[in-house]
């Protein structure tokens, strides 16, 4: 079976580097009745850091590329207004060779200037032809608004995960393709078979809340086609040596960050609105929570330093090396599964996860903490205090 999984793998073509996976769940299929937006972030823009700026009208955080702390583009975020965007890269929208490359751009724009869906609808209309995308964006607004667009140079087809017909479930997917765009050139099927896959099991479950989504999804380990798992290879112990082909899984090399926003409810202040983020590769770091707050605060390790990239992140692409040693030829394409995970319970994800659950608990307690009171507090400073302290410590004994 893993000399079929290794020859399944040598014919599969070169995949594109800027692929995303997203979800974005409706407020009545949620566990909490609050709506959220995924991104698990493919890019060659590999150190990422979070942003807190104001906008034209609004104040906003998000995620953008280490260096670009003005910032010009923006990969991910929400706004003062309870207003969220994500996007996937879509490359079945437009014709070949034309210009694609303000996606970044519009989300910056976006989360300065929006409140709601429609405000982002009208932006999208008044700006100039061609709108020099080819994306899908997943935008939520503190009215219970979600929605998929998928946008072209021409123009965009809104898909509303509010639609019973369009979304049965209350939740819709895309990876790298459009479902108005050319079906022949859709790109990310295997990604999108895994989420689709994921996202059934989680309803199953009834895990539909973003600590579960967020710090499952972009370390789902099982190929969407072959259905093949590496968990089904798990090796012994951290001495085991074997690579393993790592192509078009939700996690892949070339993930930078990882995003979920999680909405409020209907009446809700949207102060409350969240970016459950992971600045660096999801597979070596961790996640936290983060808010909009007056006081400005964020947590240090996710801000730039004086080279213009974030300790985390950074700290993230170290781990990463010991996941893929081969640095020639595909060498990015396979994965020392031993140090991914192991029998012996020492890989890294299982080392940072004990960690990171704590962090997740202290998180959830401080937001529910000042939910009760409704209104934000300095508890969330001292939050983010604690967590750079309390991940410096850990990070520097892995």
């Amino acid at each position: 079976m893993r000399l079929f999984f290794i020859l399944l793998y040598a014919v599969i073509g070169l995949a594109r580097s800027l692929a995303c996976t997203s979800v974005i769940v409706s407020a009545k299929a949620s566990k909490d009745g609050r709506p959220m937006i995924f991104k698990n972030r493919d890019t060659g823009s590999l150190n990422n850091i979070c942003i807190q700026k104001q906008g034209t009208k609004y104040l906003y955080i998000g995620i953008a590329n280490a260096g670009d702390t003005i910032p010009h583009e923006i990969w991910g975020g929400h706004n003062e207004k309870g207003f969220a965007i994500i996007n996937t890269a879509n490359y079945n929208l437009n014709k070949k060779d034309e210009k694609e490359e303000y996606e970044g751009v519009i989300m910056r724009i976006a989360l300065g200037e929006c409140a709601t869906l429609e405000d982002f609808e009208n932006m999208l209309d008044k700006r100039q032809r061609p709108l020099c995308v080819n994306t899908n964006f997943g935008v939520m607004d503190a009215q219970g608004g979600c929605a998929y667009y998928e946008v072209g140079n021409d123009g965009y087809v809104k898909y509303d995960a509010n639609d019973s017909v369009i979304a049965p479930h209350g939740y819709l997917l895309r990876t790298n393709f459009g479902f108005s765009g050319d079906q022949n050139k859709n790109e990310g099927s295997e990604r999108f078979m895994a989420i689709t896959e994921f996202m059934q099991k989680a309803e199953t479950k009834q895990m539909m809340e973003p600590a579960y989504l967020v710090t499952n999804i972009p370390r789902y380990t099982r190929h969407g086609m072959t259905h093949i798992s590496l968990h089904d290879y798990m090796p012994s112990s951290l001495n085991d040596t074997t690579m393993m082909p790592f192509r078009d899984f939700i996690p892949r090399y070339s993930t930078a960050s990882c995003i979920l926003v999680q909405g409020v409810r209907s009446g809700e202040n949207p102060c409350f609105t969240t970016s459950w983020m992971y600045v660096g590769y999801p597979l070596t770091t961790v996640c936290v929570p983060i808010i909009i707050n007056p006081w400005g605060k964020l947590p240090k390790t996710f801000l730039p330093q004086a080279d213009g990239k974030s300790w985390l992140a950074t700290k993230g692409l170290q781990l990463k090396q010991r996941l893929f040693p081969y640095t020639v030829s595909n060498g990015k394409d396979y994965i020392n599964v031993a140090h991914l995970f192991n029998k012996e319970g020492t890989g890294i994800v299982q080392k940072i996860k004990p960690f990171e659950d704590t962090v997740i608990t202290r998180g959830k307690e401080t937001i529910a903490k000042m939910r009760s009171r409704n209104t934000l507090t300095t508890d969330l400073c001292k939050y983010y205090d604690w967590f750079d302290s309390f991940i410096q410590d850990n990070f520097n004994q892995l």
